[in-house]
Parts: structure tokens; sequence; C-alpha cells
């Protein structure tokens, strides 16, 4: 609006897809955030097949058997992996994001004197500590799915 009000054309876009994932100077909330979109629609990919399979079960034992046991190779022990992950990942940052919307990571409001401190700085901790247990976790369901194929 001021741009064009002065009579100057707005900026084109010159980021293009590449502006959704790009974090700029937000640091890892923003790919945090990005994160979560992608765990979010890797999830309910996850839901959608496995309603889908669940469906030949309808189809009588031999079929379901049949795709159980197509559904054994190690590919899909790699995929079931990934679905552990994305789920850590995804309720664990979205417990982050509850509790920041809900304004419990802010802290105290701060005089605003020079040099500015923003909020997106002073919650960092709860950030990185989250990226710990998600590490955590994720090493741990690791662990627990080579151990399996071990076996």
């Amino acid at each position: 609006m001021e741009a064009a009000s002065k009579g100057k054309a707005p900026l084109p876009n010159r980021l293009g897809i590449k502006g959704w994932a790009w974090a700029g100077r937000y640091k890892i909330e923003r790919y945090l955030y990005t994160l979560h979109r992608i765990t979010g629609f890797g999830l309910l990919l996850y839901i959608t097949i496995h309603l889908a399979a669940n469906g030949f079960r309808l189809g009588g034992q031999e079929r379901w058997e049949s795709l159980m046991n197509f559904m054994g190779n190690p590919g899909f022990k790699i995929g079931e992996y990934l679905v552990m992950a994305a789920f850590i990942i995804h309720a664990l940052n979205g417990g982050r994001l509850i509790l920041q919307h809900l304004g419990f990571t802010l802290g105290k409001p701060k005089p605003p004197i020079y040099p500015y401190v923003d909020s997106m700085r002073r919650r960092r901790p709860l950030t990185w500590i989250l990226l710990a247990l998600i590490m955590a976790l994720a090493l741990y369901v690791l662990a627990e799915f080579v151990l399996e194929v071990v076996e």
C-alpha cells in the first residue's frame, strides 16, 4: 500500500517456492515451522495409506496376508521409523507452539531500551531443549528398530 501510494511498483517475488522454506532472519524457529508442516503432511499421508491397507482386510484372509507379506520388506521398516520420527517431531513441536501461543514461554515484558531484544530470542532455550528431546527420542526409536531388524 505504502509503495503504491508513493508511485513505486512493489518488488517482485524473487524467492518463489524457496521463500516458503527459507528461514531468513528467523533462525531455527522458521525451520521448525517448515518441518512441522512437512511432518503433518507426512502423517496425513500415512493415515490415508493405513486406512486403505486396512480396507484389504475386507477382501479376505488371502488378500490380507499377501499385503502383510509385501509390507514386511525392509523398505516399509524404514518407513515405519520415519513415521515414528515424524510423530515425535510433530507432537513435541506442536506442544512448543501451544506453549508459545498461550504466552507461557514469552517471559516478562522488557522495556524498549536499545539494543532491543525481541521475544524470538528469549524463547530459544525451550527450542534447544525441544530439539535435544526430539533427537533423544528419535535415536531411541531408531535403536529399537535396529534391534528388531537384527533379531
